[in-house]
């Protein structure tokens, strides 16, 4: 099935491509491998808000049943992280998801979730993919039951045993952007004794013309409420709900490296461990460890693979810049309903503006930024190759100290400053990264990384 590109982040593509045919030979490709992995425990199929998805969901169910697996469906569509959640709280073989996340309306997709709950790792993909192309094979098993269940409670239940906060008094806004997390993360606020405003909280097929993607672009409607209505806290999450962002009074949509800093920094209040990022993800996660003697452990971009430093180091956080976070003692997999609650706790605790500043009075400004490159995937590995033969002994006037090549190129400098090229594992891109004490410093960073990569795509 030519058509079919399954990887970590399973398969996503337009409508027309992603069609009801193909979305089964992906379930059976999934039923084979449980079956012949030993698995027999149900499987659980989750879906997004988008109209085309249930249908979806549906198909796979049949697929699914029709190997004698039996199947669990939410009552309603669903966040994704629920689902990471219900596959380790009820003990399944694993689950399928279908949603496009964060892409425009005319998009859809199907992800596998191992038994784990966290993302699944390229070999299990790997084995997956391989099965794309087998003819189907039922098995002679009878055929497995369909039962809905409920989702949200049990979330809703842990995430308040593992974040103990009472909200009383803090006014929160949740931005659904049309996905998901309308009536879950708003009410696992409100349950820990929030005053909650929502917007965009209603399912639209088209999410209002704006992909669910909860950028800086993307979410004036959400910094406009928190102004009207005073608001301590803005909370936007995707289309299903499994990255955040925030919005606070003063600074309006707050860069997701200064979010992660306050969450580790409110952690560590009252907890110790290190903490888990990305490659592109910023070093002032690194000096609040260092403050509280604490390490922190780099990753490839990627939630998989701080899924993994995450059980390896039995890690307080971990994240990445792009928005996606998980805690010690949840599942493995990043959870904006979650962190949407632990947001708020630490801003019930202290003022999120507050907190921030606090935290770059302490450890120094940050300002970082990223551009994107168009690259066919063809190509990537090609302009990777090239630009190691490319790199310079200098960057934007400083010198390079150290050379990271963990996922890409990424340039230390000596004013502390760095640059991080690599190709986007999503995207038909080289993403370009920069980080550096000011604005000025930190474009002057991207465009020395434009010129250096633009010439050999």
């Amino acid at each position: 099935m030519d058509a079919i590109s399954f990887g970590t982040d399973g398969w996503r593509a337009t409508l027309d491509v992603f069609t009801d045919d193909r979305v089964r030979v992906v379930g059976q490709a999934v039923a084979d491998y449980l079956r012949d992995e030993g698995h027999d425990a149900p499987v659980l199929i989750g879906y997004d808000a988008r109209p085309s998805s249930e249908g979806f969901a549906d198909s796979l169910a049949d697929v699914l049943t029709g190997n004698g697996f039996d199947v669990l469906l939410p009552q309603r569509d669903c966040p994704t992280p629920l689902v990471a959640h219900a596959i380790v709280d009820r003990g399944l073989s694993g689950a399928l998801m279908i949603t496009a996340s964060h892409n425009p309306a005319e998009y859809n997709g199907v992800k596998f979730i191992p038994a784990d709950g966290a993302p699944a790792l390229p070999e299990v993909t790997d084995a997956v993919a391989d099965r794309l192309a087998d003819p189907e094979r039922l098995s002679q098993a009878e055929r497995g039951t369909v039962r809905r269940i409920d989702l949200a409670t049990p979330h809703a239940e842990h995430a308040r045993e593992l974040i103990n906060a009472d909200l009383s008094g803090l006014t929160v806004v949740h931005d659904a952007m049309h996905g998901s997390g309308r009536g879950v993360t708003d009410e696992l606020l409100r349950s820990a004794g929030a005053d909650v405003v929502c917007v965009r909280d209603d399912r639209d097929p088209e999410f209002g013309g704006t992909p669910p993607e909860p950028s800086a672009e993307n979410l004036g409607p959400l910094v406009r409420a928190v102004e009207r209505h005073d608001a301590d806290l803005g909370v936007a999450n995707d289309g299903d709900s499994d990255r955040v962002a925030f919005v606070t009074p003063e600074r309006g949509h707050l860069d997701e490296n200064l979010f992660f800093a306050a969450a580790y920094d409110y952690l560590l209040e009252s907890d110790s461990g290190p903490a888990i990022r990305t490659v592109s993800t910023t070093f002032l996660i690194d000096r609040i460890a260092e403050a509280h003697g604490e390490a922190v452990f780099e990753t490839a971009v990627g939630f998989k693979w701080v899924a993994e430093g995450l059980a390896e180091h039995d890690a307080l956080i971990g994240g990445e810049e792009s928005g996606g976070f998980s805690i010690r003692g949840h599942v493995r997999e990043k959870d904006g309903v979650l962190m949407g609650l632990l947001g708020a706790a630490a801003a019930a605790a202290e003022p999120m503006d507050e907190r921030v500043d606090r935290l770059l009075d302490a450890h120094g400004d940050i300002v970082a930024g990223k551009i994107s490159l168009e690259c066919s995937d063809s190509e990537k590995a090609r302009v990777i190759e090239e630009l190691d033969d490319a790199l310079p002994d200098q960057v934007a006037g400083r010198e390079i100290a150290e050379i990271v090549t963990l996922d890409g190129f990424k340039l230390l400098l000596e004013d502390g400053s760095w640059l991080l090229v690599r190709p986007s594992g999503t995207e038909p891109a080289v993403r370009v990264y920069a980080e550096a004490a000011s604005q000025e410093r930190a474009d002057a960073l991207l465009s020395a990384g434009r010129d250096l990569v633009a010439p050999l795509i």
